[in-house]
C-alpha cells in the first residue's frame, strides 16, 4: 500500500522550486536556488565554474521560513572547493550531516548543478550563430558546451542529430545562454512544482518544470491498494528542440502498470533514460519518487 510520509496528516503536499543564474563573475555563474513546503522554506546559493569543471568557489544558504539548524547553514559553506558532478548529492549529505532543513538543502545543490548545465560561457562571436533560433548552430554547441553531453540523451545522440537532415527543427535557444553579457541578472530562470494529493482510491503524483528552454508537465496516478501506476502522461508546450525532443516523450507510457517499489529508481534508467530516453523526463519523475519516500518529520540532530 502506498503511504507517503509527507501526505500524513494531509490531503496534499506541494513543493516549489525556483531557481536562476545571474552572470555575477568572469569565469563563474551565481546559481540561486530557493525551495518551500508546508514545513520550511529554504535559500541556497553557489557561485560555481561552468563546465567542464563546475567547481563551487563559494556556498551560502538561508532559512525563508521554518527550522533550519544553524549548525546546518555553518556547514552549507564547506562546499566550496566541491565539483558538481557525479556523487554530488552523497558529497552534499556526508557535508550537511544531520539536521532541520538538510532535505531541502541537498536538493538546493542538486538543482544548483542542474542549472549549471543551462549556460555557458563562449566568445560572443561564436554564441551569435544561435540568432534567430538557428537549431543547428545551438544544438552544436551544446555538445561541447557541457561535458557528458553527447549520448546523455536521444536529443544528442547520433539518430536524435540525423533528424536535422529529415525534419523541421525549432528552438528556443539563444544566444545570452552561451555567451551572457557581464553581470547579466537571471540568464535563466526555472520554476519546478511538484504535488502529491489523494483523488478516491488513487494517489496523483504531478511535477512540472518551465524555463527558458523546457516546459514539462507531467502527471502520474498510483492505485493506493497495489502501488501500481494507472495513468502516466506528459505534456510538453516547450522543448530545446521540438522536432528531436518530442521523441522520446511517448516512453513515459513504459512506467503504466509498473509497481512503485524500492527497486523502481533503478529500473527508471532503462524506462526513461539513457540514449533513447529524455533527462528531463528521467529527472522529473524520479524527483517524484524521492518525494513519495520522503519524511515530513524535523531530521534529528
Amino acid at each position: 500500500m502506498i503511504d507517503p510520509p509527507v501526505l500524513r496528516g494531509r490531503e496534499r503536499y506541494e513543493r516549489v522550486t525556483d531557481g536562476w543564474v545571474d552572470n555575477t563573475h568572469v569565469e563563474a555563474f551565481t546559481y540561486t536556488v530557493r525551495i518551500s513546503d508546508p514545513e520550511r522554506s529554504v535559500e541556497a546559493s553557489v557561485v560555481a565554474e561552468p563546465s567542464p569543471t563546475y567547481e563551487i568557489r563559494e556556498a551560502a544558504c538561508r532559512p525563508l521560513a521554518g527550522e533550519v539548524d544553524a549548525a546546518v547553514i555553518e556547514r552549507f559553506g564547506r562546499l566550496a572547493g566541491v565539483r558538481m558532478v557525479a556523487g554530488l548529492t552523497r558529497r552534499v549529505a556526508e557535508t550537511l550531516g544531520r539536521g532541520a532543513g538538510v532535505p531541502l538543502l541537498v536538493d538546493a545543490a542538486i538543482e544548483a548543478a542542474r542549472l549549471a548545465r543551462q549556460v555557458a560561457k563562449f566568445p560572443r562571436e561564436r554564441a551569435e550563430r544561435t540568432a534567430g533560433g538557428n537549431a543547428w548552430e545551438a544544438w552544436q554547441l551544446d555538445m561541447v558546451a557541457w561535458a557528458g553531453q553527447p549520448d546523455s540523451c536521444f536529443t544528442y545522440s547520433a539518430a536524435g542529430r540525423e533528424l536535422f537532415q529529415r525534419r523541421a527543427v525549432t528552438t528556443p535557444m539563444h544566444p545570452d545562454l552561451y555567451s551572457p553579457r557581464a553581470g547579466q541578472a537571471r540568464v535563466f530562470v526555472r520554476r519546478k512544482v511538484a504535488r502529491l494529493e489523494r483523488a478516491g482510491g488513487r494517489l496523483r503524483a504531478v511535477h512540472s518544470m518551465h524555463d527558458n528552454a523546457h516546459g514539462f508537465e507531467i502527471t502520474y496516478e498510483l492505485d493506493l491498494e497495489t502501488g501500481r501506476i494507472v495513468r502516466a502522461e506528459s505534456l510538453t508546450p516547450r522543448l530545446p528542440y521540438t522536432g528531436i525532443c518530442s521523441e522520446p516523450q511517448g516512453r513515459i507510457r513504459a512506467l503504466l502498470g509498473e509497481t512503485v517499489d524500492d527497486g523502481l529508481p533503478k529500473r527508471l534508467q532503462a524506462l526513461l533514460g539513457g540514449v533513447s530516453g529524455c533527462a528531463q523526463l528521467y529527472d522529473l519523475t524520479a524527483d517524484l519518487l524521492k518525494l513519495l519516500a520522503a519524511t515530513s518529520r524535523p531530521e534529528p540532530r
